[in-house]
């Protein structure tokens, strides 16, 4: 089930937190609870991408892009995202999440995630592509920014980036059925 009680918890947490800039980092801390371990006590992969939504939605709310999305009527949806797992969050591990947008391009925003663990290794990063919804299809990440009152697209998006974008550009689709 999906982490409801939990994202209120983070929205009234950060509600008057300071406004974060464009590409500010949004830091929160979690607990693994025993509701988020898989077979083997640990966090189970698939929760792991429902907790960065812990993290990514209030960084949407201190930069202001909520309150854009729902003047607009757009929405938000992720249209891909990358994961690599390199160390266990056990049952009641507390961890340090943290959110930021790394850049766009014409059609997605970038967003990298990690959570890292209270004895500083990095338990787990993300790269998550973003995508604005309107009535019309998809809406250019420069006209969310216009209606954010910035055009600062970011710099350049980093070479691990873009590598992955060229990558999923090479994927098929649709995948290829047996």
């Amino acid at each position: 089930m999906y982490p409801f009680i939990r994202m209120v918890k983070e929205m009234v947490k950060y509600r008057k937190a300071a406004p974060l800039p464009l590409m500010g980092t949004h830091v929160s801390s979690h607990r693994c609870w025993p509701w988020d371990i898989d077979l083997w006590a640990e966090l189970n992969n698939g929760r792991t991408l429902s907790l960065f939504d812990l993290g990514r939605i209030p960084m949407a709310y201190r930069i202001g892009l909520l309150s854009v999305l729902r003047k607009n009527g757009w929405g938000m949806t992720m249209a891909g995202v990358s994961v690599r797992y390199r160390r266990r969050v056990r049952t009641f591990e507390k961890i340090e999440m943290r959110s930021r947008a790394v850049g766009s391009d014409d059609k997605f925003v970038y967003i990298e995630q990690s959570m890292w663990r209270m004895d500083g290794e990095c338990a787990n990063h993300a790269l998550y592509r973003a995508a604005f919804t309107g009535k019309t299809g998809i809406v250019a990440p420069t006209q969310v920014l216009q209606a954010l009152g910035t055009s600062d697209r970011s710099s350049e998006l980093p070479d691990w980036v873009q590598q992955w974008i060229t990558a999923e550009a090479a994927r098929p689709w649709p995948p290829m059925q047996d």
